[in-house]
């Protein structure tokens, strides 16, 4: 592997969502602020969404892990929003589904195993939503707020979706006892077009859309990750490599991590020290879903005229 050859402890463009190389870009940082303002507010539904690849999953536990770090997150983070969290000195229980694809019952169950909530084989849907709100009493008693997050909520079943509202219809006089976040792709926003869940789509209180990262920002997302990785050097990506990046990839994060990581194994393979445009085209070029570059597109119109010249050539013999 090339760690050793770029001075590198881990892969810096792995595709698992690791915290400790998020990114705190303009939008992602948005969109945290945006869940943690919502948090603080405690009410309600809060969406998220963005196209696949943008890194709703690492913003989701970027968001849990803040919260988890309750009055020690001061000294940790910087943004106002954050420390706010952390001065008020809030206690969460956080629970999350990371497939949501369940019915009715299966969901609740989901939960009340997230809530460590013990529960007999064969208990029916009546009790099981009894405990549930039991247990969801007692954390209000304790003074602690309850949030759920829910990751790929596209997927949901809308049976599943309107047994979750009624669960956020339990309060106390001064709140609500259950917060859920819908983390989903761009079809989340189709599935609560749907008559049946139209009361959840009004209470819907804050929302965001995820987007990819600018042009301008990239190089220094690669850097972020190169430092985390271990790097000490200048730069790797030469700023033609960093443009070639941003415009095969549109900016999405799974894209570039994938072209990068390629990237980086052909300039090992090469004894190369620094990639180059040349590096990212030949990796973009073995990945499906990046965009073509425009030489390409214009290297294939001109196969395409010659064979389509030649084959009238042929037809007219």
């Amino acid at each position: 592997m090339y760690l050793r050859h770029f001075g590198l402890r881990e892969v810096p463009f792995s595709l698992t969502p690791d915290t400790s190389f998020f990114f705190a870009c303009s939008n992602y940082q948005e969109g945290l602020n945006t869940l943690l303002v919502a948090a603080r507010n405690g009410e309600g539904f809060i969406k998220i969404t963005g196209e696949v690849g943008n890194g709703k999953t690492l913003l989701c536990r970027k968001f849990l892990a803040t919260l988890n770090q309750g009055k020690q997150a001061t000294t940790l983070i910087g943004t106002q929003d954050e420390q706010a969290h952390a001065k008020e000195g809030l206690h969460f229980v956080t629970a999350y589904l990371p497939n949501p694809y369940l019915e009715p019952r299966s969901l609740l169950l989901a939960l009340a195993d997230e809530f460590r909530i013990e529960l007999d084989d064969s208990v029916d849907q009546h009790h099981l939503l009894k405990e549930i709100t039991r247990a969801l009493l007692n954390f209000a008693r304790e003074g602690k707020r309850v949030l759920v997050c829910l990751d790929e909520a596209q997927a949901m079943p809308l049976e599943s979706m309107e047994v979750l509202r009624l669960l956020t219809n339990l309060e106390t006089e001064k709140r609500k006892l259950l917060q859920v976040v819908l983390f989903g792709q761009p079809e989340l926003n189709d599935h609560l077009q749907h008559h049946s869940v139209r009361q959840l789509r009004q209470r819907i209180s804050f929302q965001y859309e995820l987007k990819g990262l600018r042009q301008d920002e990239l190089e220094r997302y690669l850097r972020h990750r190169l430092a985390v990785a271990g790097y000490v050097g200048d730069t790797l990506f030469n700023r033609h490599a960093v443009a070639k990046l941003h415009r095969i990839t549109g900016g999405t994060p799974r894209l570039i991590n994938i072209v990068a990581h390629k990237a980086l194994m052909l300039a090992f393979a090469e004894g190369r020290q620094q990639i180059t445009s040349k590096h990212v085209g030949l990796a973009g070029s073995d990945t499906p879903e990046v965009r073509r570059d425009w030489h390409t597109w214009v290297m294939w119109g001109a196969v395409a005229t010659t064979i389509v010249g030649v084959v009238t050539w042929l037809v007219l013999q």
